[in-house]
């Protein structure tokens, strides 16, 4: 299997759009059904309150962030909706909430363990960009990880007790190793990086060209003297 990470946040509209252009790479890829996708932690802001707390409207908040009017935001997010769109996706920024993501991140890794970890990064996206959702409430985490199989006596314990959270902070001291300051990032197969959502032609390009170097073998010759080996039935000794 060729392994494909992907760090990425649930408050990210590119991570969003990335995982669709993703996907559409995927599907042309010859080989898919022997790709391994993981979704990796990173938390756009780790020190983000709960969504109750967040105040004003993500176009008010995304101007306050950037330096710019609300009306320049908001075009901002026009063009986004409008780019999503061409993704098949249905972003309404006006129902977005924002929160903090620290949960959302461990339940992705018990989703991970349960083998429905590309669902429930599906539904945690669809429900914060198109159905305006919050992913820092737990009751809508419980609700949206059972949805997508997760056992709820087990989400609810998770969501309860501080597990999975090392592993989310692993996930981010990896980030940090990478160098990695936006999202989304991949990695194919440990060596090949990919930053941004890029088109699916150059996603599909790299993951051919991550398989095909799979293929190579390098050999490393010794010094003066040649190795023993048998070739066929010459053995020479």
């Amino acid at each position: 299997m060729m392994r494909v990470e992907i760090w990425s946040d649930v408050v990210c509209p590119w991570c969003y759009i990335g995982k669709r252009r993703f996907e559409a790479a995927l599907a042309r890829f010859e080989h898919r059904d022997e790709v391994e996708v993981v979704w990796r932690s990173f938390e756009l802001n780790p020190g983000a309150p709960s969504s109750a707390a967040m105040q004003g409207t993500y176009a008010e908040r995304l101007a306050g962030k950037y330096g710019m009017s609300v009306a320049q935001a908001e075009q901002r997010l026009d063009h986004m909706t409008q780019m999503a769109a061409a993704e098949g996706l249905d972003f309404h920024f006006e129902l977005a909430r924002g929160g903090n993501t620290f949960d959302a991140h461990r339940l992705l890794h018990l989703a991970l363990a349960r083998g429905v970890q590309d669902a429930l990064k599906e539904r945690f996206d669809r429900a914060t960009f198109s159905e305006g959702l919050s992913v820092s409430d737990r009751d809508a985490l419980t609700r949206l990880a059972v949805e997508v199989g997760l056992d709820e006596a087990e989400v609810t314990e998770v969501l309860a007790s501080g597990t999975f959270g090392d592993a989310v902070r692993g996930d981010e001291a990896q980030a940090q190793a990478y160098d990695i300051t936006g999202v989304p990032f991949f990695l194919v197969d440990g060596k090949f990086a990919i930053s941004g959502a890029q088109d699916p032609a150059l996603l599909l390009r790299v993951l051919d060209h991550a398989w095909s170097e799979r293929a190579r073998v390098t050999v490393f010759a010794g010094g003066d003297e040649p190795g023993g080996a048998c070739e066929g039935d010459d053995c020479a000794i």
